[in-house]
């Protein structure tokens, strides 16, 4: 796995190039090969006079082997120990060899790659626009565990180490990897990366890290006066929630501080397998690894051919429409955006994007995204005004969050390539693609729709029709849980403060504020209107009818809504909602409160996949975390249900305490 090559000059280059994989990683083979190569080191030391590691690979190394580390149980602690501390021992060897050794970063760096490179004496990165360099343990329920939490409070501080490369999960640019302090140098040219690396081993041929030599001290000392600032700093940065993966980064960053270099290696491993043996880490990784890559690669695209998209036309020049052209654009396709006017139309004006009032500039588009009001009739004749001009076989998707993608397609010729597409505000920071596959649907459609998303580097689930498909429908059972919870009597605070600390980004109140309340009435009344007499009205809908009807307060975008809005910022919740609740009969314990956000999500779910709205398991794991802020620490809201304790008895718990809708099915 790693080649070693020493020159005329006596400077050995090794060479990281795993033959059983396309990226370099912490396997069993990085292990024997690097042990390997650093004894070799050690026994030519005489003939050396400096080391570059680089890889021949695209990306220079990828981290840690994730699979390994998902299987990772407690009876494999020993194990664990035994391995980390031969990777460690390794590269503290290669560190104090006694020549300078340069890390000639060729590409990707992350994770155990950026741990490789921080254990050589200089760093020099290739200023590529698609190479990352991080720490993105964090945000798989792991901490930096070869060395990275130790060198890294090391070289910048406890503070920075902590809040900008620990703790974040960021993945830098190599230029803001240089300005953060962990990359030294940048090369334009691979070639130019290798002459920098050997001119800086002429220049240092004392080379030697900055905490082996004499009078070192960590920079800005150890901040014993800010010490009691930090649990209280990230527990508010986690909302309250408490989450295992970034509480130990910051014990082992703070222990590890107050010990020696070796000490505090030991401290790293010791809390590293606590999470690798724990089950949220496992969680996360079954969900940004396994998952991801399942959907991302195609896990629920039909295997049939289809051509790639070439003109796109977006209809209507909103905040969405605006955002899915920009998208579209950025990813090199042609794109025309028609609104009723030229200067409603000129909304969306960018870089690669035509803007038009004129149905015919639509001429030759292979694709068209309606992205206009949620009104059946208003889509319906936006897509007739523009089938006679784009091209005969046009994939045909709205943007539509919760308007059945058959009854749409009714009222639309060519029913087979029609399909929906819908995407998330801001379309340029929200990752996920929700495809929707109507009754008549071709697979021809499901397969160029999840290209095209793709191609804009969405992560595409493909669901089946339904009212609210998968998102809208299930985001709607947590908000309606939070309404019935205030009907119950339950303080505002308290339901806002008990989905924070379940791990969700926003309250639902405030969310609910965001969607707004008019909309959630209008869906409402829509769904009830085509259910008839079936429908079911609750508390919670009574609730948003007095807020939106009696107190005229829609949401946020009327500035008045659950909460008091001023200057553009959320204020303080409203005051009248107390007077707006029945009195609680019994308080309602936190934990409960927890749960039933967790468990109506989790069990509607469920429903989804029986129902056959939810084609994979992958896609609601991952839908759920992307796209509704489902708490990424279950690994998604199908996970959650399976790696509960007892999630039949809780729900059942659950539903003897608070309604039938907790019944398990």
């Amino acid at each position: 796995m790693i080649d070693y090559s020493r020159d005329d000059d006596g400077v050995v280059t090794l060479t990281m190039n795993d033959p059983a994989q396309p990226a370099n990683t912490m396997t069993e083979a990085y292990v024997a090969a690097m042990s390997a190569a650093v004894d070799r080191l050690h026994a030519e030391r005489e003939q050396v006079t400096g080391v570059i590691v680089t890889s021949a690979k695209k990306t220079f190394f990828a981290g840690g082997d994730l699979p390994t580390m998902y299987r990772a149980t407690r009876a494999d602690a020993p194990a664990l120990f035994k391995l980390l501390s031969t990777i460690k021992w390794d590269l503290r060897r290669l560190e104090t060899y006694g020549r300078p050794v340069v890390a000639a970063i060729n590409g990707a760096a992350l994770g155990g790659g950026l741990e490789i490179a921080l254990a050589c004496h200089h760093r020099i990165a290739l200023d590529r626009p698609d190479t990352r360099i991080g720490f993105p343990e964090v945000t798989l329920g792991l901490l930096p565990g070869a060395g990275g939490v130790t060198r890294t409070v090391r070289m910048l501080g406890l503070a920075p180490a902590l809040t900008t490369w620990l703790l974040t999960g960021r993945r830098f640019r190599p230029a803001d990897a240089l300005a953060n302090g962990l990359i030294d140098q940048l090369a334009a040219t691979p070639a130019e990366l290798i002459i920098q690396a050997r001119e800086w081993i002429r220049a240092n041929p004392d080379a030697a890290q900055p905490w082996d030599r004499d009078g070192y001290r960590i920079r800005g000392g150890l901040p014993a006066a800010q010490l009691p600032a930090f649990p209280a700093t990230l527990r508010k940065q986690l909302k309250g929630a408490s989450l295992p993966a970034p509480e130990k980064i910051l014990a082992t960053a703070v222990e590890g501080a107050q010990v020696d270099f070796d000490t505090a290696q030991v401290i790293e491993t010791r809390h590293l397998i606590t999470l690798l043996t724990g089950r949220i880490a496992k969680n996360m990784i079954g969900a940004f690894f396994f998952d991801m890559r399942a959907v991302n690669g195609g896990l629920a695209r039909p295997r049939v051919e289809a051509p790639p998209p070439r003109r796109v036309a977006v209809l209507g020049a909103g905040m969405m429409g605006a955002g899915i052209a920009q998208a579209c654009a950025e990813a090199g396709l042609d794109v025309v955006v028609r609104d009723v006017t030229p200067e409603l139309a000129a909304r969306a004006a960018g870089p690669g994007i035509t803007t038009t009032a004129e149905v015919a500039a639509l001429a030759g588009c292979d694709v068209v995204i309606e992205a206009v009001f949620e009104d059946p009739a208003l889509k319906q004749r936006v897509f007739a005004e523009v089938l006679p001009v784009v091209a005969p076989d046009a994939l045909l998707a709205s943007n539509t969050s919760t308007l059945p993608i058959t009854g749409l397609a009714a009222g639309v010729q060519r029913p087979g390539d029609f399909i929906g597409m819908h995407f998330f505000s801001p379309v340029g920071k929200m990752p996920l693609l929700e495809i929707v596959v109507g009754e008549k649907t071709s697979d021809a459609a499901v397969a160029r729709a999840f290209d095209l998303g793709r191609l804009i580097g969405k992560t595409p689930i493909v669901v089946n029709d339904g009212r609210g498909f998968f998102t809208s429908r299930v985001i709607g059972t947590f908000l309606d849980e939070a309404l019935t919870m205030l009907a119950e009597g339950v303080p505002a605070p308290s339901i806002e403060h008990a989905a924070l600390q379940a791990g969700y980004p926003t309250g639902p109140l405030a969310l609910a504020d965001e969607v707004s309340l008019t909309l959630m009435q209008r869906i409402r009344r829509q769904y009830e209107a085509a259910t008839g007499d079936g429908f079911e009205r609750l508390p919670s809908h009574e609730l948003v009818d007095a807020m939106v009807d009696k107190h005229e307060r829609p949401g946020r975008s009327g500035g008045r809504g659950f909460y008091a809005y001023g200057n553009g910022k959320r204020g303080l919740l409203w005051e009248g909602l107390v007077e707006m609740a029945t009195p609680a009969g019994r308080a309602v314990p936190l934990e409960d409160l927890k749960d039933r956000f967790l468990f109506a999500e989790a069990l509607d779910a469920r429903r989804c996949l029986d129902e056959g709205v939810l084609r994979t398991a992958e896609d609601g794991n991952v839908g759920s975390i992307l796209g509704i802020g489902y708490p990424a620490w279950t690994g998604g809201v199908l996970r959650f249900a399976e790696q509960h304790d007892d999630f039949e008895g809780r729900a059942r718990e659950l539903a003897a305490r608070y309604g039938k809708r907790f019944e398990p099915a």
